[in-house]
C-alpha cells in the first residue's frame, strides 16, 4: 500500500466571484430583480425548503409555498405507487412529469393573482413551471451524494410527499425512479428555456454561494474542453477495507471504506472554482447540457444523454468479501425496471493482498435447483450457505482483470482493491449470499434469491470462465518505452478496455467517443494535447479522468515523481 496525491476536490476555474451568505445573494436578487414584480426559486428535491421560505420572506415580499399548490399526498401516492413498487430497493423508472403533480385550477388562480401588481417570491420544487414562463428563476442546485446523506439523517421530503421516516433505502428509491428524473426535466426546460439567470448551491446549509448563469455557463464549457475529474465520495461498507484511507488519505477514524464512486456523473458532482469560493454543482449538469461534446456523437446517438461508462472502488484490503451477486439481463432490466440497458461490469485489481480472490461463474455438473433452494434456506437463516460448491474461487492478483457480463454470478473476495468498470445503472444488483453478515445498520442486507435465478446464466461454468472471463489480455502493439494491450470486456459487453504501459508519451486518439481511464500505476503522469488545444493536465495513482470526444488526439506522459519511469492506464471506450 501507498499514499498518493490523489485529488479529492478537482475544479474547474471560472471568471468573477461567487456571492456567499443569504445576506449577500439575497441583496443581489432585489438589485438585480428590483423591477420584477414575480420571483420564481426553483429547488431541486432534496433542499431544505422552509430556509428558502423563511429567507425569502425577509424581502417584504409576499412568499408563494409552491407545495400548497400540489394535489393531496394521498393522491400523490397513489400516481407513483406503480412506479414505487413494495420492494425494499427496486421500482420501476417513472414517465410522470412534474405537471401531474400539482392541481392546475389552484395554479391559475395563482397566475392570476400574481398579475396583481404586488410583489411576490414563488418558492419551491415547480415553482419556475407555476409561474408564469416571463417570470425569472433563480435555481436552487443539489448534488445527489449530498440528498443522500440527507436521507440518511431523515432531514428532507421527497417531491409532494413527507417520506422523511422511510428508511434511506426507500427515500432513494423514490429519488432514483422518480424524483429525480422530474426535477431533472423540469431543470432542463427551464435551462433551455433561458429563464434561469442564477444558480444557487446549498450543498452546505450554512454556506450558501450563488453564481450567474453565464459562469455556470463558462464552466461547463470549459470542463468539456480539456480532460477533467468528477468529484469523487467515499462511503462505508459492511465489508469495507483500509486501502484508500490510505492512498485517498481519508478520515482514519472512520471503521472502514469500502465504496468510491470515483467516476459515475449520474451520482457525482462538479466543482466550480470561483474567484473567492468553491461551488458544488451536479456533474449530470455536464451531461445533459454539453452531451455531444462530452459523448461524441455517435455514443450521444446511442445513449442520448446518459454517461454510459462507470469506474468506481471497491475496498476490501483488511476486510471482507462482498455479497456473492448477479445484476439482470438487459431483458430483464427493460422489463422489471423501465432500463435502456443493465449493469455489465468488470474487475480491475489495482491491489490484492496475499490470498485474494475472485468468486467468478458456476462449477461443472451442479444441480442448479439445489443452488437455489441452499440460497432459500440460507436467507431464511438454517444453514450457511456453502458458495465453494457452487462457485469458481479463483486467485486474485494486482493487474489481473476479470470480466462480468450481466447474468454471470460473482463477488470480489477480500483483500482486494478493486477498480469496477461497468457500464452505468448503480443500483441492479441481485444480492444471493452476503456470508452471514449485518449491515452497517445492524440488520440483514436485502437478498433477492427469487430475481435472481431468473437471471443466471447457468451455462457459464468453469471452462467458459477460465477461457472468456479471466485475464483475457491480447497484446496490440509493442515499441520500445510502450506497450497496449487489449483486456476486454467481453464480447457481450459495450465497453472496450485497453491497458497502455509505458515509459514516454503515448498518443490516443478518442475516435469521437468519450474515453475514461484511471492511472493504475505510476505516481504521476501528464495529459497533454498535441496542438495546444487544452491546457496540461495533471493525473496522479489512482485518479480516474475524463477525456471528452471532442478533444480527440491527446497524448499521456509519465511526469513529475514518475519521469525517467513507468506508467500504466486503463482505458474505457464505447465500442
Amino acid at each position: 500500500m501507498r499514499k498518493s496525491n490523489y485529488d479529492k476536490f478537482p475544479s474547474t476555474p471560472i471568471d468573477g466571484r461567487a456571492l456567499e451568505g443569504w445576506d449577500e445573494i439575497l441583496a443581489l436578487l432585489q438589485d438585480a430583480w428590483k423591477h420584477k414584480a414575480v420571483w420564481a426559486v426553483d429547488l431541486y428535491v432534496g433542499s431544505y425548503e422552509e430556509d428558502f421560505l423563511q429567507a425569502f420572506r425577509r424581502t417584504g415580499r409576499q412568499v408563494i409555498d409552491v407545495r400548497q399548490l400540489m394535489r393531496p399526498e394521498p393522491e400523490i401516492r397513489r400516481l407513483t405507487e406503480r412506479f414505487m413498487t413494495d420492494d425494499v430497493l427496486f421500482g420501476y423508472m417513472s414517465n410522470i412529469r412534474i405537471e401531474e403533480y400539482f392541481e392546475w385550477d389552484r395554479v391559475e388562480a395563482l397566475r392570476k393573482q400574481l398579475r396583481d401588481g404586488r410583489q411576490y417570491v414563488v418558492v419551491g420544487t415547480g415553482a419556475g413551471l407555476v409561474a408564469a414562463e416571463d417570470v425569472a428563476v433563480a435555481y436552487a442546485d443539489l448534488a445527489r451524494w449530498e440528498i443522500q446523506q440527507r436521507f440518511r439523517r431523515h432531514e428532507v421530503k421527497a417531491l409532494g410527499l413527507d417520506n422523511s421516516g422511510d428508511s434511506p433505502s426507500v427515500q432513494y428509491k423514490r429519488g432514483y425512479f422518480n424524483d429525480w428524473n422530474l426535477c431533472d426535466a423540469l431543470k432542463d426546460e427551464l435551462f433551455r428555456s433561458g429563464r434561469i439567470q442564477f444558480w444557487i448551491d446549498h450543498n452546505d446549509r450554512q454556506h450558501l454561494k450563488l453564481i450567474r448563469h453565464d459562469q455556470l455557463l463558462q464552466g461547463l464549457e470549459r470542463t468539456v474542453s480539456c480532460p477533467f475529474r468528477v468529484v469523487p465520495f467515499f462511503d462505508p461498507a459492511p465489508w469495507g477495507g483500509q486501502w484508500m484511507k490510505e492512498v485517498c488519505d481519508l478520515d482514519r477514524r472512520e471503521q472502514n471504506y469500502g465504496w468510491c464512486f470515483d467516476c459515475v456523473p449520474e451520482e457525482n458532482s462538479l466543482l466550480l472554482r470561483a474567484e473567492n469560493a468553491l461551488l458544488e454543482f451536479p456533474s449530470q449538469n455536464l451531461v445533459l447540457w454539453q452531451s455531444r461534446r462530452l459523448l461524441g456523437e455517435r455514443v450521444w446517438s446511442r445513449f442520448g444523454r446518459s454517461f454510459p461508462i462507470r469506474f468506481d472502488f471497491l475496498d476490501t484490503m483488511g476486510g471482507g468479501n462482498l455479497s456473492l451477486q448477479v445484476h439482470p439481463t438487459n431483458e430483464f432490466a427493460h422489463r422489471e425496471f423501465g432500463l435502456a440497458y443493465t449493469q455489465d461490469e468488470s474487475y480491475y485489481l489495482l491491489d490484492a493482498g496475499e490470498g485474494a480472490v475472485v468468486y467468478l461463474g458456476l462449477k461443472e455438473g451442479i444441480d442448479p435447483g439445489q443452488m437455489i433452494e441452499d440460497l432459500r434456506a440460507a436467507q431464511r437463516g438454517e444453514i450457511t450457505f456453502d458458495a465453494e460448491r457452487y462457485v469458481n474461487k479463483l486467485p486474485a492478483r494486482k493487474h489481473d482483470h476479470y470480466l462480468i457480463p450481466n447474468g454471470t454470478i460473482h463477488c470480489s473476495g477480500h483483500d482486494s482493491m478493486v477498480l469496477e468498470i461497468s457500464s452505468t445503472p448503480s443500483i441492479f444488483t441481485f444480492k444471493l449470499w452476503d456470508w452471514n453478515r449485518l449491515g452497517l445498520d445492524g440488520k440483514p442486507r436485502p437478498i433477492n434469491v427469487e430475481r435472481g435465478r431468473h437471471v443466471i446464466q447457468w451455462e457459464r461454468t468453469t471452462p467458459f470462465v477460465l477461457s472468456q472471463l479471466v485475464n483475457h489480455f491480447e497484446v496490440l502493439s509493442q515499441e520500445e518505452g510502450i506497450r497496449e494491450e487489449r483486456t476486454g470486456l467481453h464480447p457481450n459487453e459495450f465497453i472496450e478496455t485497453r491497458r497502455h504501459t509505458f515509459s514516454r508519451p503515448v498518443l490516443h486518439d478518442t475516435e469521437g467517443g468519450v474515453n475514461v481511464l484511471n492511472l493504475c500505476d505510476g505516481e504521476e503522469a501528464v495529459v497533454e494535447s498535441p496542438d495546444g488545444a487544452f491546457e496540461p493536465f495533471t493525473v496522479h495513482y489512482a485518479e480516474t479522468f475524463i477525456i471528452p470526444a471532442a478533444l480527440g488526439q491527446y497524448r499521456i506522459k509519465p511526469s513529475g515523481p514518475s519521469e525517467g519511469g513507468e506508467c500504466m492506464t486503463i482505458k474505457a471506450s464505447v465500442r
